[in-house]
């Protein structure tokens, strides 16, 4: 609890009594986000990086159906502390979803990923119809 000063009084802050951890800081590891995520073209294709910290590549489902990718994570922690007849026991669930819309160019049956220091990368190749041409010299008869 925060003490607010006011007109020489303190009074608790009832903004963070309400919205801030519970008196026992069960709230304190409650994490409520979507992954950030880069995506970046280049001649060959596309590439996804999502920021998601302290997961293990087992955490991550990732699909295509449709011409659509979805990413998705669940997760669970559980602690467990005892001090002498103290005893305090705490579950932890994260999850997310992000969804794409892939383009035509790109080649579903082919996305690879990688996880690694906390950033799941997708390559997204193109199509082959889609890469750039070499040029052509064309001779005139």
């Amino acid at each position: 609890m925060s003490i607010v000063k006011r007109n020489n009084l303190f009074f608790p802050s009832l903004v963070n009594d309400v919205f801030g951890p519970d008196w026992f800081g069960g709230m304190d590891k409650l994490h409520l986000s979507t992954p950030a995520v880069n995506i970046k073209e280049n001649e060959t294709g596309f590439e996804l990086e999502l920021a998601v910290p302290g997961a293990k590549k087992e955490d991550f489902k990732i699909e295509v159906d449709n011409e659509v990718l979805t990413i998705s994570s669940e997760g669970k922690t559980e602690t467990e502390e005892t001090k002498g007849n103290f005893r305090r026991k705490e579950f932890s669930y994260t999850a997310f979803k992000r969804v794409f819309t892939l383009p035509e160019t790109v080649d579903g049956s082919k996305i690879d990923a990688s996880y690694e220091s906390g950033i799941l990368k997708l390559a997204l190749p193109k199509k082959e119809e889609a890469l750039p041409k070499p040029k052509r010299l064309i001779e005139i008869g």
